[in-house]
């Protein structure tokens, strides 16, 4: 096991077993965010949007950043 798996472990042991679900569901949106999708999935998914409809005219990307 690496330092950081240890770590981790150890906190994640001092965590009272009522919080676990929401530690989980942190780590888990956590490594989402930071997952890239490959170069298929990323193709598959915009191929859905575009055939379910699910597109937004490229003019009205930045409506609403200020």
């Amino acid at each position: 096991m690496t330092t950081n798996t240890q770590q981790l472990i150890n906190e994640i042991q001092q965590v009272p077993s009522e919080y676990l679900p929401m530690l989980l569901q942190i780590v888990k949106s956590y490594r989402e965010s930071v997952t890239l999708n490959t170069a298929e999935e990323s193709l598959r998914q915009g191929w859905k949007e575009t055939i379910t409809g699910d597109i937004h005219p490229i003019d009205s990307l930045w409506d609403g950043i200020e």
